[in-house]
């Protein structure tokens, strides 16, 4: 007998295939669900309404069909004729019975959804694991309710058959504060990646573990959404690291904390926002915010090879000593895996120390939503030129890059060039950051 697609809501007159349950020549029981279709307000499971055989499929997954439209050819067991005659063929007049309530959730403000997904584009390139990239109409809807973009939602964890995105994913995810979120989404692109068959060879496989996965997703993401600009500048820090090296003992003794270049860093930096508070901004459509507080990440190392970015809250109002308390606490709580949620949140700009690794610089990555991250790389002794009395004269200085990536929708080259100047500078004239 004909399976035909039941009637689902008083205004709905199609939907579109999800997925089957069964193939081609399965057998079935009573009450088993047959296929999965999805609308604007629903998906629904449809039940078997007998026991029996599932002899064609006429449509496939992702297609749309309508009301009453034959979808596939069943055999009826023996056992399920009297069923099968109830049921009456399964009669499109016969409603399928499903759960409409929605879920009560808080309206998010963030960018919109775009009007379609897409289609050529693989989910894949932002989680590794995510295979499938339909969405059914009812998550497509609730997306555009709490404004959730195609991009985000390929960050959400799925636990649908085939790894489908199902309703209760998206809304655990909201309710969760949707951890993925970002302020802006990518622009829309022709581009397509191409799905290039590279020998990746043999060896030993290690999964990634879910800091990992994160990491990568955020790194990948923000390299898609931001049109990274790097730009360079050297700094002597000869009078600093002599300065640190004589006081950091008595520091210690007289304020319970050590003294790190890294907290004399972030007063640079912090001082330097002052000046120039674009480059502590971040974008929200068309729109771009210059924040209010200076928030600033620390990326830190953890044994496992992982990175996390404790944030400094208000460090714009805090001198060299509440600084370098925020930076040891946070950096051992990090180390300890004992941060706070809140701990890694609100950062409008970040400090990374590659040169804590032994590199001489580097080109981080912005940490999606700033607008800029700057690296420092290693202290080296360098022989420089250095004009003493009107004479140049050769000396053995401290010598150390600074490497500002900047998103170049918001912070152009002069803007970043003058910003990068100010913390160099800042660094080399240091007394007014320690007072």
């Amino acid at each position: 007998m004909d399976f035909k697609v039941p009637k689902m809501g008083e205004s709905i007159t199609e939907g579109s295939i999800i997925g089957w349950s069964f193939k081609e020549g399965d057998r079935f029981k009573e009450g088993d669900t047959l296929v999965e279709i999805g609308t604007d307000k629903v998906d629904n499971e449809v039940p078997a309404p007998f026991d029996g055989q599932l002899m064609a499929i006429h449509v496939d997954a992702d297609d749309v069909v309508e009301i009453g439209q034959v979808i596939a050819k069943l055999k009826v067991d023996d056992q399920g004729k009297a069923s099968a005659e109830k049921e009456n063929a399964i009669s499109p007049s016969a409603d399928v019975k499903v759960d409409t309530t929605k879920n009560e959730l808080p309206q998010q403000e963030t960018t919109s959804i775009r009007s379609a997904a897409p289609q050529n584009r693989s989910e894949t390139y932002y989680i590794p694991e995510r295979s499938n990239n339909f969405y059914s109409p009812l998550v497509r809807q609730i997306a555009k309710d709490y404004h959730i973009s195609y991009e985000e939602l390929a960050r959400i964890p799925a636990t649908g058959e085939h790894d489908r995105l199902r309703k209760s994913d998206i809304y655990k995810y909201i309710k969760s504060g949707r951890p993925a979120q970002f302020a802006q989404t990518a622009p829309s692109s022709n581009f397509e990646i191409p799905n290039l068959k590279f020998d990746k060879g043999q060896g030993k496989r290690v999964k990634m573990d879910r800091m990992r996965r994160m990491i990568a997703d955020h790194m990948v993401f923000s390299k898609h959404v931001s049109p990274h600009v790097t730009a360079y500048a050297e700094t002597d820090l000869t009078d600093l690291v002599q300065w640190r090296n004589t006081e950091k003992e008595d520091f210690q003794k007289k304020n319970g904390v050590k003294l790190t270049l890294t907290t004399v860093f972030i007063k640079a930096i912090t001082k330097a926002i002052e000046e120039f508070p674009m480059i502590n901004s971040s974008l929200d459509g068309d729109q771009i915010i210059i924040k209010e507080h200076v928030n600033i990440g620390m990326a830190t190392a953890l044994e496992s090879g992982n990175l996390i970015v404790p944030v400094i809250k208000n460090a714009h109002q805090k001198d060299i000593v509440d600084l370098a308390k925020a930076v040891n606490v946070l950096t051992q709580k990090a180390r300890a895996n004992k941060l706070t949620s809140d701990e890694t949140k609100g950062g409008t700009f970040t400090i990374s120390n590659v040169g804590t690794f032994g590199s001489l610089m580097g080109t981080p990555i912005i940490n999606q939503p700033e607008a800029a991250i700057l690296a420092t790389g290693l202290i080296k002794k360098r022989p420089e030129v250095v004009e003493r009395n009107g004479k140049d004269e050769i000396e053995v200085r401290h010598m150390m890059y600074l490497s500002l990536s900047f998103d170049h929708r918001i912070v152009d080259g002069f803007l970043a060039g003058s910003f990068l100047k100010k913390v160099s500078d800042l660094m080399e004239d240091f007394n007014a950051l320690v007072e």
